[in-house]
């Protein structure tokens, strides 16, 4: 299989095409571009200079299944919810842990 370069994908309207370029061709969120019709140059505004990016924490969620077991290991701290013996006192020692 051939992969095929990647290509500009902005419709040009009064030609009724796509521009199809393949030079210097970006990924944008309206999708793939070349420089001359990225967001920016639409707009007739100047590209913006290219930087640190986002920052790590920007991307990444907290998982709901690592919160539940943070609130179920509370739970069992507590002593609200039934768990075996050295279960409960693990829990105890990791909460202690945490509060010192």
């Amino acid at each position: 299989m051939t992969e095929t370069p990647p290509e500009c994908t902005h419709w040009i309207g009064a030609d009724r095409r796509y521009c199809r370029a393949r030079d210097a061709v970006r990924r944008y969120l309206p999708g793939l571009r070349c420089p001359a019709h990225t967001p920016s140059a639409l707009r007739g505004r100047p590209e913006p200079p290219p930087g640190p990016g986002w920052p790590t924490g920007a991307w990444t969620t907290p998982s709901p299944q690592s919160a539940s077991a943070l609130f179920d290991q509370r739970a069992v701290a507590s002593g609200k919810r039934r768990a075996a013996a050295h279960t409960y006192r693990a829990a105890q020692q990791a909460v202690r842990g945490r509060k010192s």
